[in-house]
Parts: C-alpha cells; structure tokens; sequence
C-alpha cells in the first residue's frame, strides 16, 4: 500500500526535488520537477485513451447487447436459430461463472494481498525488485538503493549490523542516479557508523557490488556519518584516456592551448576530460617510479608550451631525458644529478621570487589595481605579466640536497603561497613524497594534489593532504602495473577527488608525439610576433667551496654523548675535515663562542654540553625561517620585460662565497687559523652568471 502511495504520488521524485533543494543544486531540482511534471502528463494521457476506448467499445456492444436482450425478451429460445440459441447458452454459462467467482475473489483477495505485503514488508531495502527493473542496454552495470543497502548490510560493522538486525531502513540523501560511466548515491548512515569505517572495507564492499576495488569510491560526505558513493559501470575503467585532444592542429583552436582556461589533462572516472587548471594553481604530482608521474608533468608542460604567451622552465634533478624535445621552447632548462643543477634550481627559485615582487608592483601600478593577473594584463607585452610555468622533476633530489635543499623548500613554499596571483606556476614531481623529501607546507598549500600508485598511507596523505587515506581517497588501491597512467586527484576539479587516466604522448624509442607538438609551440609563437631568448647549454660553475659548517661538525663530532671534553671534540674534527688539523684549542674555544656555546667544567676539565649544541642548532635554524619568511624591502623592482633572466644580487656580485662570515680567498690570513662566525646559508651562492641552461 505503501508503495503505491509512493508511486501515486510521485514521492522518490518529491525526494530528488527535496534533496536537490538543501544541496542547492538547481539544475537537479528543475530536471526533477520536469520529471513530475511530464510523468503526471503521461499518467492523464492514459487515462483519456482508456476512456475513449471505453467509450468506443460502449458504443459498438451496447446496441449488440440492447438487441440480444430484446431478442431474448419476446421469442422462446425453442424458436429460435440453433446458432442462436448457442450464443445465448455460451452467454449463460459466463456470467454463472462470474456470479460464481466473483465472491470467491472478494472472500480471497485480501487475503492474498495480506500475504504478499508481509513478504515485501519483511524486505526492508528500499524499492521492489518487480517494479523497478531498469530499462537500460547495460542492465548489467545497474546499481540501486536496494544492491547498496544489501552490500552494506554484509560489511561485517558491528552497528551497522544491528541497525539493519533492528529493522533500520537507510536514508538515501541522493537516490541511486547515472552519473557518467557510473552510478553515485549518498547515503545517511545510522547512529555509530562513519564513511570511513565504510571506507575501510572497501574491497568487500566492491565485491558485494560485484565490482572491482577501483570501480568502487567510497568516501567521506559534508559530514563523518555522511557516504558519498560512486560505482563505476563494470569495464569503463580498464581502457585507456585515448589521444590527448591537442595532439595535432586538427583541434579546436588550431591546436592552440590557454593556460588560463586549463590544459587537457585526462578522463575522470565519470568519463569528463578533465582541464587541468594552472593559472592561479600550484601542483605536486608523485607516485612509485614508471607509473606515469613524469608523464603526467609532461602533459601539463606541452599544454603550456602551445600558449604561446606562456614562458616555461624546467629542471630534472636525475638523468633523463624526457624533457630534451621541450629545449626550443624552454628560456631554462638544466637536467642532471650534479651539484650545478641544484644550484640552478635552487637559484631559478630565487628569481622568481623577486619577480612576485616585481609583478606584484605592477599590478598595483595598473588602473583599478587588479588583485591578479588576468588574461588580458597577460596579453599586455610590455607589462611583463606573461605567465610563467616551473616544472621540477625528482624535486625531492633538490629539498634534500645537502647544501641547497634548505633554501630551496623556503623558496618553493613562498612561490606556492602566493605565486598564484602573479601568474606563475610552480609544477613539482616526486617519487618519493614523504615528510623529509617534501616540505609538510608544500604539501599543505598546494593547490592541486596527483597521486599514482603508492606505497602505503604516508606517501598518500604525503601528495593529497592529511586526512585523505581515512577519508576513503586513496592512492594505495591503484596496482602498480596494471593501472599505470591512472591516478586521484584532488583540487583538479570541484570534486572532492577525481580518479583520472591521464593522457599520454609518447615519447619512447619508436614514437615520439612530443617533438612535433613542440615545433608547432614555436610556429604559433612565430606567428605571433614574439620571440624567446635563444637557448644556450652554458654549463654553469661550481659555487666555491664555502668550507665546513663548524656548527654542524661539532653536532657530529659529539657522537651523542652528553658531555664530551674539548680536546676529544678537536680530536674528532680534525679526523673529519683537513680544515681542523691546524686548529688549536684557542680556536675551537673562538668558534664556540661565535656560536654561543660556552665551555663548562666537569670533574676539572673543560667540556661541551650537547644540550648547548642543540639548542644552537635549533636558534639557527629559527633564524633561517624567520629571515625567509620576512618580507623585503620594496626596492628591487625592475623594469618589465617580456622574459626573465638570471640576475645575481648584489651581495653575490661582492663575494665569491655564498655564506655569510666567510673569507674570500684575498682576505689575508690572521695568526689564528679560523673562521670567524657561524656558517649560515642566509643567500643563494654566486653561480657567476649563470645559474641556468639560459634560453
């Protein structure tokens, strides 16, 4: 009864109509009500053409049946026609049996009715198999409320299991609805149960759907006892992206790109291409190695390449060549696993960093004072406000480089905080993100988040931000071979995550896509009238070699003792550098005061603390932080111009080591053989003009 109540009265409608109202989605709720309304139509429509029918039939029986009756009225069914008489016995004999039964049917129908409602009632999953079968060509991709509500109820959840042993009926938020190559519901779970305790049983789940791990997203909703839900119809996943959309001139445009309009980036799991956005974006893209990570940085970089008002830079910290048909197009590109080449991102870093400022400058000198770049500032040659995309592949070689990662993770995470306004785009690729090979802030402002298969939960909350493994966005379920080129994705889309098979241009022995797409860059760029410097493979020279951090020797040397006497530190040093073999005791005490560690006596000699030399370390590396973070003074703005180039500071230009307190080699030598002051590393080292492979 209750049903078709339901079903008179349009409530799963009514329900889509209501809950598209509190999500505020107004397209949803206007196709809801059109549904209402086209369905009350259609209801109507049938109910005319049955009482035309009946009309039609009244009107051809009736006489038949008037004339028959007058018949039967006035002759004895002796005198009549044996045919007739015939007809008139077949006529008696139906209507006993309807007299007959009739009343039987009366007596049993109720209970019959009786019967099937308690079987139906004792069904508490929502829908009747019998009256909702799906009209659809792949019936066996279907998903309802039903499916679900049985597929959780076998989850093995302790309340859950109650719930449903008590009778609970699931609330369905959003009912079962095709949403691309899948179905998406969300569902309002009962008292003590969360999406990630759901989360957590994945596999069972898509296995009680009939599916495989990767056809099936649990996740957390708007709230914990929220499940947002979306299964994948069987086999759409397994395929691969197809040909990327900008492959040839054949595209719209002519094969152009617009990186403030986004690049194409690859196919979600609901079938959309995905644009990948990069203006006002920041991306960190890892995962294990040959699983599609340097592609994917790939595909975003020649999308930029084809906007030809678009400057790029690239540096590869490891020896590949996967970027070598970019270098045409590229004003910097270095690419090894040399010292030079961290040096040189390490300084590009450091430009752009001035160029914030820069750019900042003139944006406030604009009329209006635009709070960002747009396109048509960018379009404003003379301004300088062209974007300007930084791709830096194996970046954890860079953050964890001995003499230049410190530096470069300050730079790298001002450039995240507010690139984004100034029209540069920092793209960053790893394959090892964990919490000493990627800066934790790195991974907390950056914008978007790519993740192909990892390791474990660590690597995955490393690339997508805290909290999404629990929250059922994970990474982990990707297998290693068998979905390379298939990553999740967060902050790509308006979605909460996207599950995307990225496009891939070949470049391998045999096929190579990526040098005519660069070719193409340079001819649209000719064709506009603009030019990029010419490239140069300019090697760039070692910094010279600043000596030894004493502070960090000592650290070393104290081989995790508490106290250790002053002679032994001086023993240790001087096994560790040659430097120290010319020291005395008068000039490590020197150094330790320089410092701000003070010698204490112990048992009647001198000794050094290590809590003395823990605490320098820790003020030293405050100091660092606080003088990256600090703002500089607003007098190095430069003219604009339509490229950047390397400029050293002023500083470097004055001397030949890149740390502060150390002797050039004119400064004449004292009687005492040390180096005055703490080694810090408060300014990026000469590279003599170069610091790039300038383009």
């Amino acid at each position: 009864m209750g049903k078709a109540w339901c079903w008179a009265t349009y409530a799963d409608l009514r329900a889509d109509v209501r809950a598209a109202r509190l999500a505020g989605d107004v397209d949803a709720r206007r196709t809801a009500q059109e549904l209402i309304r086209a369905d009350a139509k259609a209801r109507w429509a049938r109910v005319g053409i049955v009482l035309r029918r009946a009309v039609i039939t009244v009107r051809v029986v009736g006489p038949v049946a008037v004339a028959l009756w007058l018949v039967d009225a006035f002759l004895d069914r002796a005198d009549m026609w044996p045919w007739l008489a015939g007809t008139y016995a077949a006529i008696g004999g139906v209507w006993t049996v309807l007299t007959t039964a009739v009343p039987v049917l009366l007596v049993c129908l109720p209970v019959v009715w009786a019967i099937a409602a308690a079987f139906e009632g004792r069904d508490r999953e929502p829908g009747a198999s019998w009256l909702i079968q799906p009209e659809r060509d792949d019936a066996g991709s279907w998903v309802d409320e039903r499916m679900i509500s049985r597929a959780l109820a076998h989850l093995g959840i302790s309340p859950l299991n109650r719930f449903f042993k008590d009778g609970g009926e699931l609330v369905y938020t959003v009912p079962a609805r095709k949403d691309g190559d899948g179905t998406f519901t969300q569902v309002r779970l009962p008292l003590g149960v969360t999406a990630d305790m759901v989360a957590g049983q994945r596999p069972k789940l898509a296995a009680n759907l009939g599916r495989s791990a990767l056809e099936t997203w649990p996740t957390q909703g708007e709230e914990a006892g929220i499940l947002d839900l979306w299964v994948a119809d069987k086999g759409t996943l397994s395929g691969g992206a197809g040909p990327w959309p900008l492959l040839d001139e054949s595209a719209a445009d002519g094969g152009r790109a617009d990186v403030f309009a986004g690049v194409p980036f690859g196919l979600s799991q609901r079938g959309l291409v995905v644009n990948a956005p990069l203006i006002g974006a920041s991306w960190l893209i890892g995962g294990r190695p040959g699983q599609g990570k340097t592609s994917a940085l790939r595909t975003l970089m020649l999308g930029a390449a084809l906007d030809p008002t678009a400057e790029l830079w690239v540096f590869v910290l490891g020896e590949s060549p996967d970027f070598e048909p970019f270098a045409p197009r590229l004003t910097r590109y270095r690419m090894g696993m040399d010292d030079a080449v961290a040096e040189a991102a390490c300084q590009a870093l450091a430009d752009l960093a001035e160029e914030m400022e820069r750019r900042g400058k003139t944006l406030g000198a604009q009329t209006g004072q635009p709070p960002k770049v747009s396109r048509r500032l960018a379009d404003q040659r003379g301004l300088g406000l062209h974007p300007l995309v930084i791709g830096i592949d194996e970046c954890h070689e860079l953050f964890q480089h001995p003499k230049f990662g410190k530096r470069a993770a300050e730079l790298a995470v001002r450039l995240v905080k507010r690139g984004r306004k100034y029209g540069i785009v920092p793209l960053f690729a790893t394959q090892s993100p964990t919490k000493d090979s990627i800066p934790r802030e790195l991974t907390r402002n950056v914008v978007c988040g790519v993740a192909f298969s990892v390791a474990d939960h660590i690597a995955n909350d490393g690339l997508l931000g805290s909290g999404r493994y629990a929250a059922g966005i994970r990474a982990t379920e990707l297998r290693t071979h068998t979905d390379r080129g298939t990553c999740v994705a967060v902050g790509v889309t308006a979605e909460t995550f996207e599950l995307i098979r990225t496009y891939y241009v070949p470049f391998e022995d045999g096929a190579d896509d990526v040098t005519p797409i660069i070719a193409r860059a340079m001819a649209l760029i000719e064709e506009d009238g603009r030019a990029l410097p010419a490239p140069r493979r300019a090697e760039l020279e070692p910094a010279p070699d600043a000596g030894p951090d004493h502070l960090t020797d000592i650290a070393a040397a104290m081989q995790g003792e508490r106290r250790v006497r002053t002679q032994v530190v001086l023993g240790r040093l001087a096994a560790q550098h040659p430097t120290y073999q010319e020291w005395t005791l008068t000039d490590l005490r020197d150094a330790l005061a320089d410092l701000g560690i003070t010698p204490q006596k112990s048992d009647g000699r001198m000794v050094i603390r290590a809590e003395d030399v823990t605490a320098a370390l820790h003020n030293r590396t405050a100091n660092h932080i606080r003088e990256a973070t600090r703002e500089e003074p607003g007098s190095q703005g430069v003219l604009p111009t339509p490229s950047l180039t390397p400029t050293p500071r002023p500083e470097q230009r004055k001397r030949a080591s890149g740390r502060a307190g150390s002797l050039s080699p004119a400064t004449p030598k004292t009687p005492r053989k040390r180096r005055p002051g703490p080694q810090r590393g408060t300014s990026l080292p000469d590279t003599g003009g170069g610091g790039h492979h300038g383009h």
